[in-house]
């Protein structure tokens, strides 16, 4: 069975991909959502890599924002989308390379532990500015706590330099620049541009659901755990 690995952000968490996820198990494709929020980058990845290692075949894994720092790391996926998401080379962290924009760094509230909240109105308007307001209400009443540091962790492997891989620059998003994305997006073996904000799993399913569909069908070659790819752009 085709199977899809979803890997969400900062601050967010499964949920936010229920109808995502949903769609692509009623058209018959396994769909395995990891929780993070494990505490650091390498704890993250150790968990998303548990899942990559559980499926028969090697997956398609989706890596929104953060996410895009998590799935770098991990080996065994058969194609690698990056969903404005960061795309780490050699000693790279997210927050190196950007990170949140200013407009997400002021919702952020800290916590006397060093994790940081999102305030509940400037986090609908960084993350779901585009969303109907019902839609946006939900996702932003499910965000969550986040520890201090995911940002800044640095990947041990770099797998979108061995694996094929799509890239979705989200030209509205107010939470990751695009021009920062369209830089990243240029180490991957192809590109989409959509004109939404930072969360079209909440906004727009349907286009990730197509991509995630469109993939499918065209990858069709099995193909060993982590075998060189020759990329094209």
């Amino acid at each position: 069975m085709a199977a899809v690995v979803l890997v969400h952000g900062l601050y967010h968490c499964p949920e936010h991909f229920a109808v995502v996820a949903e769609r692509l198990r009623a058209a018959g494709t396994e769909v395995v959502v990891p929780e993070l929020h494990r505490g650091s980058l390498a704890a993250d990845t150790a968990a998303v890599q548990a899942a990559v290692d559980a499926l028969q075949e090697p997956p398609i894994v989706l890596g929104h924002s953060y996410g895009g720092s998590v799935i770098t790391g991990v080996r065994g996926a058969g194609h690698l989308i990056y969903l404005a998401a960061f795309v780490l080379d050699v000693g790279e962290s997210a927050a190196g390379l950007g990170g949140a924009s200013q407009q997400l760094r002021n919702a952020m509230t800290p916590g006397p532990d060093g994790s940081t909240s999102l305030a509940p109105d400037p986090a609908v308007d960084a993350l779901y500015g585009d969303c109907p307001e019902a839609l946006a209400t939900w996702a932003v009443g499910l965000l969550r706590t986040q520890a201090s540091g995911c940002g800044r962790g640095v990947p041990e492997r770099h797998s979108w330099k061995r694996t094929p891989s799509t890239y979705v620059v989200c030209a509205q998003d107010r939470a990751i620049d695009p021009g920062l994305q369209r830089t990243m997006a240029a180490r991957c073996t192809d590109v989409r541009e959509w004109q939404t904000g930072h969360s079209p799993f909440v906004g727009r399913p349907d286009l990730i659901v197509a991509l995630v569909q469109e993939l499918l069908s065209t990858t069709n070659t099995p193909r060993r755990r982590d075998e060189p790819v020759t990329t094209m752009r």
